[in-house]
């Protein structure tokens, strides 16, 4: 069986995202897409770490992630009733993804892509996601509020942060209302866009 593996963006100040998400700003606002540009405008630079992030065989992600609609999911012809996700028609992920959800619907197939609503919380979409990982690892994709939810949880073996050199000073952050964790640094790689630090979390 595989392990529970974490990785996050965040800055300097510990935001995965900038304040006041919507439609028009999925991370928030301001220079919020600096988090992720070395996976994108560096990718030859970071091959290693963006195929440790791909190669889980399953995800879990919180409903923020997934898509801008809160409450109730759209009724036919509501806005965003045919929402796939941030990503299109084919989204990055290519195994399963269980969100988590207060509302429950059915699954939604994409190209490569099979999202799983859960409606029972992070514990349940973990086991849910371990069952279809087989033994591969399973991934937790964030946001913050699910990273710290499966923090607070003890169910995360492996917490990879890359951490961008700027500051957003609000938003998400990284281990808000989450107890003392005992971390053991395993890798780390440092570049001007990003530094990768990964830790083994201590039971």
């Amino acid at each position: 069986m595989g392990i529970v593996t974490a990785d996050i963006g965040i800055s300097l100040d510990g935001f995965a995202a900038g304040p006041n998400q919507s439609l028009e700003h999925p991370l928030g606002e301001g220079d919020t897409e600096r988090l992720h540009t070395w996976m994108f405008a560096f990718a030859d630079e970071h091959t290693d770490e963006i195929a440790a992030i791909t190669s889980a065989g399953a995800y879990v992600m919180g409903r923020n992630m997934f898509g801008p609609v809160r409450d109730e999911w759209p009724a036919p012809g509501e806005p965003f009733d045919d929402w796939h996700g941030w990503w299109g028609d084919e989204p990055p992920y290519h195994a399963p993804v269980f969100v988590l959800t207060h509302y429950a619907r059915e699954p939604l197939e994409t190209v490569g892509t099979t999202f799983h609503f859960v409606t029972d919380g992070i514990h349940s979409a973990v086991d849910q996601a371990r069952e279809h990982a087989g033994d591969a690892d399973v991934a937790i994709a964030g946001g913050a509020e699910t990273l710290n939810q499966a923090l607070w949880a003890g169910i995360v073996d492996e917490l990879r942060l890359h951490i961008v050199p700027l500051t957003l000073g609000g938003g998400e952050r990284v281990f808000d209302r989450v107890p003392p964790l005992d971390l053991e640094l395993i890798r780390q790689r440092v570049t001007p866009e990003v530094a990768h630090l990964s830790y083994r979390v201590l039971r």
